[in-house]
């Protein structure tokens, strides 16, 4: 059996740092891995804890948060991060997903939301809320964010198989990853590319060039 999840709370707020230590503790597969209340201390304990998860506001001092996820992707590229923010700027969700976040949560969600969030993300899956995603559909609408671009090299690997007639397990089979991880990359996938099933979002890949069926 696999220990508690790691995870390291990054907030300026320390108040908010509290909360969410105390919420997070009431789970028996949580671990408070420690706290940063600056951009620069969450890249420099990130690097020294080894947390299997980071929950990170965006706005923070020294180093701003997208900065701060990009620094600790390049350092550990298998840490997974959640972003918890009062941010809603669909150029501030695109900047953290592009530094590499796995998931985009704003503040005030459930904390049952917050709860699946960490272990979706931890289990390998991306997670955006609704509204987070109908943000970025407001953009890709608009021509302004290609979909494509917002999506993750596993996500396009998931895709490409998927497009070549895999079957789920086929591809967690390809991939080394288990079936719920698929399915956790599809529905990042359908909801990215604006699609309501895994045929569309084939024929959308193939139309806008991510993918080949060659």
């Amino acid at each position: 059996m696999n220990g508690p999840i790691r995870i390291l709370i990054a907030d300026d707020h320390p108040v908010v740092r509290d909360g969410l230590a105390a919420i997070l503790s009431t789970q028996p597969d949580f671990e408070i891995a420690g706290e940063a209340s600056t951009g620069a201390e969450l890249v420099e304990k990130a690097r020294a804890l080894r947390p299997a998860v980071i929950l990170t506001d965006l706005e923070m001092p020294e180093l701003d948060g997208v900065e701060a996820i990009r620094q600790v992707r390049a350092a550990d590229p298998d840490v997974r991060i959640l972003v918890l923010t009062a941010f809603d700027s669909d150029d501030r969700i695109v900047g953290a997903i592009r530094a590499g976040a796995h998931g985009y949560l704003l503040k005030g969600a459930p904390r049952t939301e917050i709860f699946n969030a960490i272990r979706v993300v931890n289990g390998g899956g991306t997670l955006l809320q609704p509204v987070v995603v109908s943000q970025l559909m407001q953009r890709i609408q608009a021509g302004d964010e290609p979909p494509g671009e917002l999506l993750t090299k596993r996500e396009l690997e998931v895709l490409q198989l998927l497009g070549q007639g895999l079957l789920n397990k086929e591809i967690a089979e390809r991939l080394h990853i288990s079936e719920r991880t698929v399915k956790f990359h599809m529905s990042a996938v359908l909801g990215k590319l604006g699609a309501g099933n895994r045929t569309e979002a084939v024929r959308r890949a193939v139309q806008q060039g991510l993918i080949s069926l060659d």
